[in-house]
């Protein structure tokens, strides 16, 4: 388990995580969606023990992570800014791993080299900027760590191999019971692969939610009556938005489905209609309950 008490990190004048709070579970894959500056990197880089934090505290398993060799060794990083050794190969790269990690398994890594099809004994300054990313993915996968951590886990690379990527950490997670955190630019890149899902936002989390429940608990229902009616006909539910065209409204409700539409349906509504919303939708509306523009907040650089 991974616990970040009131996580806090400077850059001289610049605060770039401002006293994150949050647990995150074994066996759970973690997204973390943010803009560019939001803070993910950092939070990253503080969970893995490259930063020490200048107040609060992360633990994982209970210990303290930075200058604790027993707990790195459980860890495996893989950063935005990749870095390989100079002149080296991936078998080159993949002795270093061994060394640092007796859980390496051998044959785990030929077969995903084999799979992703990576010349082994080949300059890794040759390789294309998703070559690379699958080439630092492998690696990192190989050493069969407890906790697996992605910075923009998926920046160039192709359709396929994001898929393939992602069932690769869906498959250590389920297999393994181990735990995967990853960051991201877009929340769609995430939806389909994340139990738990946070927003960061100027060094602050602002949101977070298990993803069940964001999906189940909130929806979009599209109701009209025969007489002229207000959003105040809809006091007493949970509503996060409210638009009307004519005499027909889509209204954003949090709660139990099968609750509020028969609520609605004691009304004598002549069109009642439950809609699906996407993930991204789910967000803005959450968002705007809280008081950001989602939009702005992931565009805000």
């Amino acid at each position: 388990m991974i616990k970040a008490e009131n996580l806090t990190k400077k850059f001289e004048d610049y605060k770039a995580l401002d006293g994150i709070n949050c647990t995150i579970p074994e066996g759970c894959i973690y997204g973390m969606v943010g803009s560019n500056g939001a803070g993910k990197s950092t939070f990253l880089r503080l969970i893995t023990g490259i930063y020490r934090a200048d107040e609060g505290r992360v633990t994982i398993d209970d210990g303290d992570v930075f200058e604790n060799p027993a707990v790195k060794s459980q860890i495996a990083f893989v950063p935005d800014d990749l870095f390989f050794l100079n002149a080296s190969n991936m078998d080159r790269m993949a002795d270093l791993y061994r060394a640092c990690y007796p859980s390496f398994d051998n044959k785990r890594y030929e077969y995903l080299t084999g799979t992703f099809q990576l010349n082994t004994k080949k300059s890794l300054a040759t390789f294309s900027k998703g070559m690379k990313r699958q080439a630092a993915t492998i690696l990192a996968i190989s050493c069969k760590p407890k906790y697996l951590f992605f910075d923009e886990t998926f920046d160039g690379l192709d359709p396929v191999m994001r898929n393939l990527v992602k069932s690769l950490i869906c498959q250590d997670v389920e297999e393994r019971k181990a735990t995967a955190i990853l960051t991201s630019h877009s929340l769609r890149e995430l939806e389909d692969t994340c139990d738990q899902l946070a927003l960061l936002h100027k060094g602050g989390l602002v949101f977070e939610s298990d993803i069940t429940n964001l999906k189940t608990k909130l929806f979009k229902v599209q109701v009209a009556f025969k007489e002229d009616y207000s959003k105040n006909l809809f006091e007493g539910f949970d509503m996060l938005h409210f638009t009307k065209h004519g005499s027909v409204a889509n209204i954003i409700v949090r709660g139990e489905k099968d609750e509020v539409v028969a609520r609605i349906r004691n009304m004598n509504p002549l069109l009642l209609e439950v809609l699906p919303l996407t993930l991204e939708e789910v967000f803005t509306y959450e968002m705007e309950a809280l008081g950001y523009a989602f939009g702005d907040v992931l565009m805000d650089n």
